[in-house]
Parts: structure tokens; sequence; C-alpha cells
């Protein structure tokens, strides 16, 4: 029987900082807390939506992780610093290794499992991972609108990088766009753990950062960059 030719390139697309949501049991540690919860510091503000208007563009599978960052943060590693906030810093070893089994693994497992599986029937996997990022940090104010984040080591997300930077000046001129800003794309993160499961030529692992100056002012407006950011994507993908 013949082999079914394989695709060319597949879309998955993962938000990690969807939500500022608390579960039950660790409800006591945040009470007092919402303004911490839903700020930045809590979750991406207008990154699920961001995602959301991707997926719905482009058909691709969206993985949402809701839970706030401050339970555990899904985007880092086990064994980072900040894997763990001031608010559950503190839990016992059981408590902290019921949390990763709980809101940590799941979603992180779960997006690890679709591009080995959409690997099975395509050549390449491009997976972006959506966030935002607060307009200033530590008095310093971020002079980028989006931010495309990569490993400039792996060819094939450069050449990526450089065509979405393209697209995206096509279809939303007025924004300012920077590579690896206002993070380094190399630096620990979901993406970068996931490279070292993929080969480079398999896995093109981007992380899309959009200023929150953006997606928490005019409705119109903010529904509008989605869905450019969306359109720029879907010109990049095989029809």
């Amino acid at each position: 029987m013949p082999k079914t030719k394989k695709q060319p390139v597949a879309l998955v697309l993962s938000c990690e900082h969807g939500g500022y949501r608390i579960p039950a049991e660790y409800r006591t540690r945040f009470r007092g807390k919402t303004k911490v919860l839903r700020s930045h510091l809590g979750w991406d503000p207008g990154a699920l939506e961001l995602a959301r208007a991707i997926a719905s563009e482009t058909d691709a599978p969206l993985l949402a992780n809701t839970v706030s960052r401050l339970v555990v943060e899904s985007n880092r590693s086990i064994g980072h610093p900040k894997l763990y906030s001031e608010f559950t810093r503190g839990l016992s070893r059981a408590e902290r290794e019921r949390a990763l089994k709980m809101y940590y693994h799941p979603h992180r497992g779960a997006i690890e499992a679709v591009v080995r599986s959409a690997l099975r029937t395509h050549t390449r996997v491009v997976h972006v991972g959506v966030h935002t990022f607060t307009p200033v940090l530590n008095g310093r104010k971020r002079t980028a609108d989006i931010g495309l984040l990569y490993d400039p080591s792996r060819k094939e997300e450069e050449t990526f990088v450089e065509l979405w930077m393209h697209a995206l000046h096509w279809e939303a001129p007025q924004l300012r766009i920077k590579k690896n800003y206002p993070y380094r794309g190399w630096t620990d993160g979901l993406t970068t753990s996931l490279r070292e499961e993929f080969g480079a030529r398999r896995y093109v692992g981007i992380e899309i950062e959009v200023n929150q100056a953006l997606a928490l002012g005019p409705a119109r407006r903010w529904t509008d960059i989605p869905n450019r950011i969306a359109r720029s994507l879907a010109l990049l993908l095989p029809r």
C-alpha cells in the first residue's frame, strides 16, 4: 500500500497565560489579591482573544491555559526560580507536586502530544505561543507593539520570522514590530523546551508578544488588531 504524502506545514497554537483563574484549593492564598491577579503579573490580558482570532482564521488547534501563572508558571521549566510565585512558593512539596500534576503537566503535555501527532502527517510544525506584555516594566517603557521571539541559531525559525514580519507590515503597517523583543526567544520557556524534543527542520517554535497597551485600549481597535495579526499568519500557510 503506497504511503500517504505528508502535508507541508501544520500550525499549532498555545496560550500559556490566558486567564487568572485560581483553583479552589489555593483561593485562601489569594484572598484580597484581585488587583494583582488581574494585572500582568497574574495573566496576559488580551492573549486568549488574540489566540482565538488566529485559530478562527487558520483553523489551527489552540491549547489554552486559564489558570493564573501565579499558581504555577506553565512557561517555565521545572526547577526555574519563577516556576512558583510568592503566593505558592511556600507550599509543601506534596502540594507543589499536585500543582504540577493538575495545572502544569496537562497543558505542556497536551501541546507536545499535538505537535508529535501533527508531525505524523506533516513535514513541519509551526508552533506559535501567544502572549502579551506590559507596556512599562521596572519604570522602563517598552518601544514596540509586537515582538516575535525565536532562536536565531535555528535557520527555519529565523526565516519564518522574517516572512511573518513582512506579512505583518503588509496587514498592519502602523504597528512597530521587533525581533526577540521584549524578551529573547532562546531563554527558558515552552518553545525552548520543545526544541530539545524536535529537530530544527521539523519544529519551528515562535512566540508572539503583543503590547498590552493595545489590548487594554479602545475595544474597536483591539478587535481589529487580532484580526490583522491572524490574517498575516494565515498568509504564510499553504492553502
